[in-house]
């Protein structure tokens, strides 16, 4: 009952910023953390950055300076600002949400994902 549509990715080269956004959808009590995951060919999945809904931030070392993630609250959007890119960050980054229902339940959901390719 709850969907997340990732938009924003595509191919830039080295160097070249994108800003991906993920809303969520559905039938929503209350959105908890939000984060975007990224996993490349053959490399397991990694978490790149978190926010709670008080604005909270986590971010993997390998991106830190670079990425930025904030929410709206109201519009139940996550974005992800991605800056300076590197080859090694192409992959395809995943939105994620926890998010209770009207009901008492909370559990994780996921978008399909947007592709990032950084290359010359």
């Amino acid at each position: 009952q709850v969907q997340l549509v990732e938009s924003g990715g595509g191919l830039v080269q080295p160097g070249g910023s994108l800003r991906l956004s993920c809303t969520a959808s559905g039938s929503i009590f209350n959105i908890n953390t939000m984060g975007w995951y990224r996993q490349a060919p053959g490399k397991q999945r990694e978490l790149v950055a978190s926010i709670t809904r008080g604005g909270s931030t986590n971010y993997t070392d390998s991106v830190k300076g670079r990425f930025t993630i904030s929410r709206d609250n109201a519009k139940n959007t996550v974005y992800l600002q991605v800056n300076s890119l590197k080859p090694e960050d192409t992959a395809v980054y995943y939105c994620s949400a926890y998010v209770w229902n009207f009901r008492g339940l909370g559990m994780d959901y996921w978008g399909k994902g947007t592709l990032v390719t950084v290359s010359s």
